[in-house]
């Protein structure tokens, strides 16, 4: 695949964004392989993304980012040019059950997911030989109420040494402290075993088989120093009825937290959200 780059937008809506955009890039002989864009009527709102060949632009990136400012403050423009080229570095925090993280590393040594993944972080033994099998370095960390400050630098000290770019929480059973995710706005994805709002917290799939819920989801999210309330990525449902036992919802939810999870960490690699508003757009 050529080498691509990717620019993200957001600003107030109003006339001739989409021609101020596409005429700059015509302008320096940019070849635009996809552009999406989205209105929130509601807060006069317009996001786009856009991604073209670097393959005869006529623009240095340094140079791109400078004539572009002028276009950026004409409209008011919040905005972030990216590199397919660049994989980021992408760090997977794990604790006893291993499903999410094998379908992360699966995907992720098959290509499905541009990225590397240069360490994993665990409370517990379990994925160890999961990490051995793909090679990657593995760092268990204990963490109890009483050292929960130390283990936090510990695993921060890792990721500085790592110049990590994204954390995945793949069914991660910690919380993690609002210190410690200020240093990493939207940069920590999570999956959560319910579909968000419902059943928030620990032991949803329990909760739901007492509620007696004919639906049962996954949510992936970006976290934030509120449980459970970042602004969300990904859902999935599946049907259940009072014939499925409790084992049996947390068997079929495994299987969309999985997926749900994967999406999230693609599109954000693929750099395809934004984020405004406590909610995501998930461009094409």
């Amino acid at each position: 695949m050529n080498a691509t780059a990717i620019l993200l937008i957001d600003c107030p809506d109003r006339r001739g964004l989409v021609a101020a955009v596409a005429d700059f890039l015509y302008r320096h002989n940019a070849n635009i392989l996809h552009a999406d864009q989205h209105q929130d009527n509601e807060q006069g709102l317009f996001l786009m993304r856009v991604e073209w060949d670097l393959a005869g632009f006529d623009l240095s990136l340094e140079e791109f980012r400078r004539q572009f400012a002028r276009i950026a403050d004409q409209f008011q423009m919040r905005w972030r040019l990216e590199l397919s080229a660049l994989r980021p570095k992408v760090a997977i925090f794990v604790s006893q059950y291993d499903h999410c993280i094998v379908d992360l590393l699966y995907r992720q040594q098959s290509g499905e997911l541009a990225c590397d993944i240069p360490l994993i972080i665990s409370n517990h033994n379990t994925a160890e030989r999961i990490a051995e099998f793909y090679q990657i370095p593995f760092h268990l960390i204990p963490i109890t109420k009483e050292n929960k400050a130390e283990s936090e630098a510990q695993q921060q000290e890792l990721l500085r040494d790592k110049a990590v770019d994204l954390i995945v929480l793949a069914r991660y059973m910690q919380i993690l402290s609002p210190h410690f995710v200020d240093q990493y706005p939207q940069r920590i994805i999570n999956v959560h075993h319910s579909f968000l709002p419902a059943f928030m917290g620990a032991k949803p799939y329990h909760r739901a088989f007492e509620r007696g819920v004919k639906l049962i989801g996954a949510t992936s999210h970006y976290v934030t120093s509120e449980l459970d309330e970042g602004p969300i990525i990904e859902q999935d449902v599946m049907r259940v009825s009072h014939r499925d036992q409790l084992d049996d919802l947390i068997q079929k939810g495994r299987d969309l937290e999985k997926v749900v999870l994967s999406r999230a960490v693609r599109w954000h690699i693929d750099h395809r959200i934004l984020v405004y508003n406590k909610k995501t757009v998930i461009f094409d």
